[in-house]
C-alpha cells in the first residue's frame, strides 16, 4: 500500500510540475521575444532558442523612460491609494451585512447583488462622473470609476466573516464593553487576513491593469498610468510603421522593433505584478479556499 501510494504522489508531483511548466512557458517566450533582434522573429517566427539576442526594443522604451518612470509613479500612486481606500469601503459594507442583526440586511445584500447583474452603461457613466463629479483629467478618475468597490467582493467578504469569525468571539468582545468599531478593528480584523490578502490582490491587479478609465477620463500625458503610457508608445509605434512618408523616412520608420517592442511593453507591463504575487499567494490560496469551501 505505501508502495501504490508513493507512486500515486510521484505521479501527482510530475502532473503538477507539467503543468506549472505549461503557465510558465509563455512568460518565457515572451521575456525571450522581448530580447531578440526584430528580424530574426519576422524571419523564423518566435522561439524559446533565436538566432540573435538583442536590447533594441529596450532601448527604444528607455527612450521613454522619463514618461514611464512617471507613469509608474502614479500607478504605484494609484494602486496604493485605490486599494487600500477599497478594502477599507468593502470591510465597512460587509461586516454589517455578515451580521444578522442588522436591520435592511436583506435589501442591503440584494442592493450589491443587483450591481452584479446590471449596470448604468457606458454613455450615463462617463456623463456622471465627468458633468456631475467633475473628475476628468484629475487621478481620482482612475481611482473611483468601476473600481473603488465591487459587489462581489464585498459578498465574498461577508461569505468570509460568516462562516468563519465565530459568533462567540464577537459576543465575548461585546461582553468586555467593545463597540462595534472596536469589535471589527481588533477582533474581526486580525482575524481576516487571509481575505483582506486575498480581496488586496484582486483590486491591486485591477488597478495596476486598469487603462480603459485612462482611456476615456483622461488627455493630460502627465496623468497617464503605465498601462496607458504602454499603449500609447504601442499604438505610436504602429502609426509609424503604417504611415507613407518619405522613402528615408520610411526606411526609418521600418527599422523599429514593432514586435519585440510589444513583447517588452508586456514585460515592463507584468513584472511588478509577477514580483508582487509570492509574498501574497499564501493568504490568495487560503482565502478562496475558505470562501469556496464554506460559502
Amino acid at each position: 500500500m505505501k508502495v501504490e501510494h508513493a507512486g500515486w504522489q510521484w505521479t501527482a508531483h510530475v502532473v503538477l510540475i507539467a503543468l506549472s511548466a505549461a503557465a510558465l512557458l509563455p512568460f518565457a517566450l515572451l521575456l525571450v521575444s522581448s530580447f531578440t533582434d526584430e528580424q530574426a522573429i519576422l524571419q523564423h517566427g518566435y522561439s524559446f532558442f533565436p538566432d540573435k539576442f538583442s536590447t533594441q526594443a529596450y532601448d527604444y522604451l528607455l527612450n521613454q523612460s522619463s514618461e514611464i518612470v512617471r507613469a509608474y509613479g502614479v500607478t504605484v500612486l494609484v494602486t496604493v491609494v485605490g486599494t487600500s481606500v477599497s478594502l477599507a469601503i468593502t470591510t465597512l459594507l460587509a461586516y454589517p451585512l455578515s451580521r444578522r442583526d442588522i436591520p435592511l440586511r436583506t435589501p442591503l445584500a440584494f442592493y450589491v447583488f443587483f450591481t452584479l447583474l446590471f449596470n448604468g452603461g457606458l454613455v450615463p457613466t462617463y456623463l456622471m462622473y465627468t458633468q456631475l463629479f467633475d473628475l476628468k483629467n484629475t487621478l481620482l478618475a482612475l481611482i473611483i470609476p468601476g473600481l473603488l468597490m465591487n459587489g462581489f467582493h464585498v459578498l465574498l467578504m461577508r461569505t468570509f466573516f460568516m462562516t468563519s469569525i465565530p459568533l462567540p468571539v464577537i459576543e465575548s468582545a461585546k461582553i468586555d464593553g467593545a463597540g462595534e468599531f472596536r469589535t471589527l478593528y481588533s477582533v474581526v480584523l486580525p482575524l481576516s487576513l487571509p481575505i483582506l490578502a486575498t480581496i488586496g490582490l484582486f483590486q491591486t491587479i485591477a488597478y495596476w491593469n486598469d487603462w480603459f478609465n485612462g482611456l476615456i477620463y483622461l488627455t493630460e500625458p502627465k496623468l497617464f498610468s503605465i498601462q496607458n503610457i504602454l499603449n500609447r508608445i504601442m499604438t505610436d509605434i504602429q502609426f509609424l510603421s503604417n504611415s507613407n512618408l518619405g522613402s528615408a523616412a520610411s526606411q526609418g520608420m521600418a527599422a523599429l522593433p514593432s514586435t519585440t517592442v510589444r513583447m517588452a511593453i508586456a514585460v515592463v507591463g507584468v513584472l511588478p505584478v509577477l514580483v508582487a504575487y509570492p509574498f501574497f499567494q499564501k493568504y490568495f490560496i487560503k482565502g478562496i479556499t475558505i470562501g469556496a469551501v464554506k460559502g
